[in-house]
C-alpha cells in the first residue's frame, strides 16, 4: 500500500502566489469588452437593410407591375402555391404516404388578387376618380374578359418604358389595367402599400407572410437572393450577406439540395427536386434519431469496442488506471 501524505506535506516546498479572483475576472472582461468594442467598429455587421414593396417598386416599377397582373390574373406562384395559403396544388409536396400539407391543410388563408391588388386599390379609391371607374370596369368584366385584359397587357410588359414614375406600355386593349397598375405602382412606391398589406391584425405587427409572398412572386426578390449567395443552390442557408461569416451548423442540411436526387427533375424513389424540402426533412430526422439512439442500436454501440481510437487518445489515462489497480509491493 502506498503512504498516505497529509495536504501540509503535499504542498511542502511549493512555491505560492495571491491570486485575486475578483480581479482577474474583471480584467478578463474588460479586455473582451475593449476587444469587441474594436471589432465592431472596424468590422461592424453586413447591415443590409430590409427589403420593402417601396424599394422594389421604385428599383424595378415593370417587374412590380408584371408580377401584380399575375395576382390579379391567378398565375402568379402565390396564388398557385396551395397549403398552407390556398387550396391550389403548385407547391404542395409529398413523399411516398407522407402528405404534411394537405393533411394541415389552408392555415393562413391567403387571396393575392384581392390582398395584394384590389383591396388596396379599393382603400385609395375614395380620393381617385379615375381609379374608382378602373375598378367599377374591372369587377363588370366576366373572366374571360380579365384574361384577355391580362394577357395582352402581360405581354405589353415585356416592352415597357418608365417615365414621371408609370410604366408605359404601346397603344392596345388592356381594359383598365393600365390605371388600376399605375395606381398601385404609386401607392407601393409611396410606401403606402407596406403598410396596408401589414395592417390586418394588431399594432405590433410581426407577421411579414403577405409582403414576402407579394416579393418573392416578382424576379426582383430573387435577383437580390442570388447576388448575396443565399438560394438553394448557393449554400444559401448558411450563407450570410456579403462576404460575413454565416450559419456553418446549417451545411448538413443545406448540403443535400446540392447532391442527388434532390437537386434532379426526375429523382430517384420518388425523391426528386420538387419534393426536396419535404425529403431532406425525412433525412435529417432518420439521421438525428440515430444520433440519439446510438446507445442502443446493436453493432454501431459496440463501434468503439471494436475500433478502440479513445484508448490512444486517453492512454495515458488507462496507464494511470491500471498502475492505481496494481500499485507496486
Amino acid at each position: 500500500m502506498s503512504e498516505q501524505v497529509d495536504k501540509a506535506t503535499y504542498y511542502r516546498d511549493v512555491r505560492m502566489v495571491p491570486y485575486d479572483l475578483v480581479k482577474e475576472l474583471a480584467l478578463a472582461f474588460a479586455g473582451v469588452l475593449v476587444l469587441v468594442a474594436v471589432l465592431a467598429a472596424l468590422l461592424s455587421s453586413p447591415d443590409v437593410p430590409s427589403l420593402t414593396i417601396a424599394r422594389w417598386a421604385q428599383e424595378s416599377p415593370v417587374d412590380f407591375v408584371t408580377t401584380s397582373v399575375a395576382e390579379l390574373s391567378g398565375t402568379s406562384d402565390s396564388a398557385q402555391y396551395g397549403p398552407p395559403y390556398n387550396n391550389a396544388d403548385g407547391s404542395v409536396q409529398h413523399l411516398w404516404f407522407l402528405h404534411p400539407q394537405e393533411w394541415a391543410g389552408v392555415r393562413v388563408a391567403t387571396v393575392p388578387e384581392q390582398q395584394f391588388v384590389l383591396e388596396p386599390l379599393t382603400q385609395s379609391a375614395a380620393r381617385d376618380a379615375a381609379v374608382t371607374g378602373a375598378l367599377a370596369a374591372y369587377n363588370a368584366g366576366d373572366d374571360a374578359q380579365r384574361r384577355a385584359w391580362s394577357d395582352a397587357y402581360t405581354a405589353a410588359l415585356g416592352n415597357a418604358t418608365v417615365s414621371n414614375g408609370q410604366v408605359n406600355v404601346a397603344a392596345g386593349d388592356y381594359g383598365p389595367l393600365p390605371v388600376m397598375m399605375n395606381r398601385l405602382l404609386g401607392l407601393a412606391r409611396a410606401g403606402a402599400l407596406d403598410g396596408l398589406l401589414l395592417s390586418r391584425r394588431s399594432f405590433y405587427e410581426t407577421d411579414y407572410t403577405a409582403p414576402l409572398l407579394f416579393m418573392g412572386d416578382g424576379e426582383y426578390f430573387g435577383s437580390l437572393a442570388e447576388n448575396q449567395k443565399l438560394t438553394g443552390s448557393q449554400w444559401g442557408m448558411m450563407n450570410e450577406t456579403g462576404r460575413y461569416p454565416g450559419q456553418t451548423w446549417l451545411w448538413l442540411f443545406t448540403m443535400w439540395y446540392q447532391v442527388a436526387p434532390f437537386d434532379r427533375a426526375h429523382g430517384f424513389l420518388g425523391v426528386n427536386a420538387d419534393n426536396a424540402d419535404l425529403a431532406i426533412v425525412a433525412v435529417m430526422t432518420v439521421l438525428s434519431a440515430c444520433l440519439m439512439l446510438v446507445p442502443f442500436i446493436p453493432g454501431l454501440r459496440d463501434i468503439p469496442r471494436w475500433i478502440p481510437v479513445h484508448r490512444l487518445i486517453w492512454r495515458h489515462y488507462y496507464a494511470e488506471l491500471r498502475a492505481s489497480r496494481h500499485p507496486p509491493r
